[in-house]
């Protein structure tokens, strides 16, 4: 909660003193379009984490981290957006947002892939294991050569 705290005291105080954009904070972030988010409910899958931050930009990787006994979200992950300017508009309009009555936390983060990950999302993916929340595998439709 403090860093939902320390990201609006950062945006008020730049509107306050008229900052320019390439002295805000944000800068500090230019070189990645990743964000790093929590406080999200258990419940919601990574298509639902999706529908929620594509209101600021077109997401192309995510990474919504589960329990690796249950395969259950632990409400947290991280997710790259195409456009970089995207990440400032999530950061600043979604951090301290209330989603099934919980508070998210969304902030810049420099994220590496893991080995073996890939960066992809959606229809993006040729072919990729998922899960239905409850653990269990299923697996996603094989793009065809005329797709």
């Amino acid at each position: 909660m403090n860093s939902v705290r320390n990201i609006a005291r950062l945006n008020e105080t730049e509107l306050k003193n008229v900052t320019p954009s390439n002295a805000s904070w944000h800068t500090d972030y230019r070189d990645t379009a990743y964000i790093h988010f929590g406080g999200v409910p258990f419940e919601l899958s990574e298509g639902d984490v999706l529908t929620i931050f594509s209101q600021y930009g077109n997401p192309k990787h995510i990474n919504l981290a589960r329990d690796k006994d249950t395969g259950k979200s632990r409400g947290f992950g991280w997710l790259k957006y195409e456009d970089q300017r995207s990440t400032d508009l999530a950061v600043d309009n979604l951090s301290g947002a209330s989603v099934l009555g919980r508070t998210l936390s969304v902030d810049h983060a420099r994220y590496k892939l893991k080995e073996g990950e890939r960066e992809t999302v959606g229809d993006d993916a040729e072919e990729e294991d998922a899960t239905d929340g409850e653990g269990e595998g299923r697996r996603k439709r094989s793009k065809t050569e005329s797709e």
